[in-house]
C-alpha cells in the first residue's frame, strides 16, 4: 500500500474531508480492492485529527460500499467482483457522458425509490433524514457535498431491500461519484439550480415517508430528468474549463 496522505488544516467537518482524501485513493487505486487500511490511530496521525474523526470517515466510506470491516482483521477497500466498465472514449465527449451516466440513474432510482417506499423501516427514514441533513450541512460549510449525495441516495437503496439493485449500484459506484462530481459541480454555480435540487430530494423523502411508491418513482425520475436539463443549461464555459475536467472519470479505460 503506497498511499501518502496530506495532514488537514483544521476545518469544519473533518471527517468529511478525511473520506473525500480516503476516497480519492481508492479511486486511483492507490489503495486497491483487497487492501487494508490503515489503523485508526496510524490514519489519525497522518491526517492530525482525532480517531473519532477517522471513525466517521470510515463509517462513511462504509456506507458507500467502498470499504467493509472484517472481525478481527481490520477495514478493507472492497474487492471488485466483476471488471470495471470501459467505455468507447472515441465516441463520447464529456458532456455526452454525464447525461448517458444521468439515464443510467433515471431507470435504477426510480424503482430504488419506489421500492423504498414500500419497504422502509423507521429506521431507514431516520437514516434517510440524516444523510440529507449531513448533505445539507456540507454544502452549508463551503463543501461540494458529492460524498453525501451520493450517501443520501445510497441510504435510499438501502431501504429498498433488494443485495442486486445494491450490487448494480456498488459496481457503478466509481461513475456515479464521477457524475455526481460534475452535476453539484453545475448546480453550485446557480442559485436556483442548487434549490431545485434540494426541493427535488425533499419531494422523494416525502414520498418515500408516505409509503407512496407511485409518487416516489415519479419524483426520483422527475429529479434525474431535471439534473439533465441542468446539464443541457449549463454555461458553455462550464464545459471549456470545470466540467470537462471533472467529467474524465466517466471516461477513463479500465487499467
Amino acid at each position: 500500500m503506497n498511499a501518502r496522505f496530506q495532514t488537514l488544516q483544521p476545518a469544519a467537518r473533518l471527517s468529511d474531508r478525511v473520506a473525500e482524501a480516503l476516497a480519492a485513493e481508492i479511486q486511483a487505486e492507490r489503495l486497491a480492492p483487497g487492501d487494508r487500511l490503515p489503523t485508526e490511530t496510524a490514519l489519525s496521525a497522518q491526517f492530525a485529527v482525532s480517531r473519532t474523526v477517522v471513525r466517521e470517515a470510515v463509517s462513511r466510506l462504509k456506507s458507500l460500499g467502498m470499504v467493509e470491516p472484517r472481525q478481527g482483521s481490520g477495514v478493507y477497500v472492497c474487492e471488485a467482483s466483476i471488471p470495471p466498465l470501459a467505455f468507447d472514449v472515441q465516441r463520447a465527449v464529456s458532456k455526452e457522458a454525464v447525461i448517458q451516466m444521468a439515464e443510467v440513474r433515471r431507470a435504477l432510482e426510480a424503482e430504488v425509490a419506489a421500492l423504498a417506499a414500500q419497504r422502509r423501516t423507521q429506521a431507514d427514514l431516520k437514516r434517510i433524514r440524516q444523510s440529507i441533513e449531513a448533505l445539507d450541512a456540507a454544502v452549508a460549510a463551503g463543501g461540494d457535498g458529492v460524498l453525501q449525495d451520493v450517501a443520501f441516495h445510497r441510504s435510499i437503496a438501502d431501504a429498498a431491500r433488494n443485495p442486486f439493485l445494491l450490487d448494480t449500484l456498488h459496481y457503478l459506484s466509481r461513475l456515479l461519484q464521477g457524475a455526481t462530481k460534475v452535476t453539484r459541480a453545475n448546480e453550485a454555480r446557480r442559485d436556483d439550480f442548487a434549490r431545485a435540487v434540494r426541493q427535488e430530494h425533499e419531494r422523494i423523502v416525502q414520498a418515500i415517508e408516505a409509503g407512496d411508491a407511485a409518487r416516489a418513482r415519479q419524483a426520483a425520475s422527475r429529479h434525474m430528468d431535471n439534473a439533465i436539463t441542468r446539464i443541457e443549461q449549463a454555461d458553455p464555459a462550464f464545459w471549456l474549463q470545470e466540467g470537462t475536467v471533472l467529467a474524465q472519470a466517466l471516461m477513463r479505460p479500465p487499467r
